[in-house]
């Protein structure tokens, strides 16, 4: 029979400080939600309203502009394009990092670490110049290779560390038992990176799809932007519509919402999968 802890001190104290943060988290997100429901003149008036009648207009606004949709699709092909092109350079890159001796290794590790630690923004003016000189601006492929090249050092030096925590003896065991080596990795270690996988893949998206400083200077051009240009829509010289901002950054951060939630769930199944031979 199991037992109650004992309320002391402590324990209040530290569920008392857990639920002030949560609440100092989730208000914003509620602020956001709740003001996107409301009339402009509710938004605007200086004592806070919480009891208010709904109305999707501001959702009509954001959604109304023109070229929505196309701001949407480009947001989804370089978003999806970008993670899994990192995803398919790192796993080869990780398992080598982790797995094999060759000359040059730890030069290689140190590149990835300081390509990790180095802030995107030095990287504007280069990628900038690149382009133009490729002509490629105002282009889909060259925004997602870039976005590839921001994800990518993260992705390799967590899949290392993954792949690092398998034991060498179930690849062993698998070799022994008629796998090539690609086929250990492939029916034995990858199976267990599927947390790693996922978080990756979950860093990568979040990533890019909230990136705004390359999208606003390689790609001037409405046709070739992405959502985040479009959430700057709704602040003009003549005032800004924060009804239709609140609607706009809600939207926005569904798509991130939804594939948190999903990559979670799935995370859990690949921890132990391939462990054991069926």
């Amino acid at each position: 029979m199991r037992t109650r802890r004992p309320l002391t001190v402590g324990v209040v104290a530290k569920n008392l400080t857990a639920l002030v943060l949560a609440v100092v988290f989730v208000f914003p997100v509620y602020w956001m939600f709740s003001s996107s429901l409301k009339p402009q003149h509710e938004i605007m008036t200086k004592d806070p309203v919480f009891v208010f009648t709904p109305t999707f207009e501001n959702y009509s606004t954001a959604t109304g502009v023109d070229l929505f949709w196309t701001y949407v699709t480009n947001s989804l092909m370089v978003t999806i394009g970008a993670v899994l092109l990192a995803l398919l350079v790192a796993l080869a890159a990780s398992f080598a990092i982790a797995r094999m001796r060759f000359k040059g290794r730890k030069g290689i590790v140190l590149i990835v670490m300081m390509a990790q630690m180095a802030p995107w923004e030095v990287m504007v003016i280069a990628m900038y110049m690149i382009s133009r000189e490729n002509d490629m601006l105002n282009s889909i492929p060259m925004l997602t290779l870039v976005y590839f090249v921001m994800v990518l050092p993260f992705t390799i030096w967590t899949l290392r560390g993954f792949i690092a925590a398998v034991p060498v003896e179930l690849e062993e065991a698998a070799q022994i038992d008629g796998c090539t080596r690609g086929q250990a990795f492939r029916k034995v270690i990858f199976p267990l990176l599927a947390p790693g996988l996922m978080s990756t893949s979950l860093f990568g998206f979040i990533t890019a799809w909230n990136e705004f400083a390359m999208i606003l200077m390689l790609n001037k051009e409405k046709e070739s932007q992405t959502l985040t240009l479009w959430l700057t829509q709704f602040q003009t010289a003549f005032g800004s519509d924060w009804g239709a901002t609140m609607a706009a950054s809600t939207l926005f951060a569904l798509p991130v919402l939804v594939v948190f939630l999903f990559l979670q769930r799935k995370a859990v199944g690949g921890m132990t999968a391939g462990a054991v031979k069926g």
